[in-house]
């Protein structure tokens, strides 16, 4: 994992935009990439000039959308049961595939949002989506919506990162640590919305119902 961090690291120092939209799309679909080492060092080369800062979160979504879309669009048409098949080369175990379906069909497009501002969440459920025949239109709203926002907080931490310890460009793991510890505080500030949200959804199903 190390040499990989390295790898993507280096896509981003020497890619610039595009190092960033690839990298997004393969966070936001099955691969592993952390977008701890992706959106905080481009945010490193905006605060130097290198980059600006808009339009790294524009890249950073960018790529997230793309990513999220293909893997949705993929989901569709290969269906669930080839996904429960080979989804173990992939990373994707029939237990999480299930946590994620269970999550999308009791919270729906809201729960779109929310995942994609959760670790391991937001790399599935684009596949839950598609696999359901989701409507893309209100997909592709709030992915792009909850990516936006969690591009833009990457971003800030990136740049707040340059300014305490500018040498963590140098150190990729360092990175992925200061990152991980300073969005601790707003993971929780995101799940309690989350909270608030699932349980708003809990008490008008119903009523609906009804």
């Amino acid at each position: 994992m190390h040499h990989l961090l390295e790898i993507w690291f280096s896509w981003v120092l020497s890619g610039g935009y595009i190092g960033i939209i690839v990298l997004m799309a393969m966070e936001s679909s099955i691969f592993p990439v952390p977008s701890e080492v992706v959106i905080p060092p481009a945010a490193f080369l905006a605060a130097q000039g290198k980059l600006s800062f808009i339009g790294v979160v524009l890249a950073g979504t960018l790529g997230s959308y793309l990513g999220a879309a293909i893997t949705y669009w993929v989901s569709r048409w290969v269906g669930r049961p080839l996904i429960l098949r080979y989804g173990q080369f992939v990373f994707i175990n029939p237990k999480k595939l299930e946590r994620a379906e269970h999550w999308l069909s009791r919270y729906e497009f809201g729960g779109v949002f929310f995942a994609r501002l959760l670790p391991v969440m937001r790399h599935l459920i684009s596949i839950p989506a598609g696999i359901v025949r989701m409507n893309f239109k209100v997909f592709s709203v709030v992915t792009i919506a909850g990516s936006a926002i969690w591009c833009w907080i990457l971003a800030c931490l990136g740049a707040k990162a340059y300014h305490i310890e500018p040498e963590l460009l140098e150190n990729p793991d360092a990175m992925v640590r200061f990152i991980r510890g300073q969005s601790g505080g707003i993971l929780l500030v995101v799940t309690a919305f989350a909270v608030l949200y699932m349980l708003t959804v809990r008490l008008m199903k119903p009523r609906s119902d009804s």
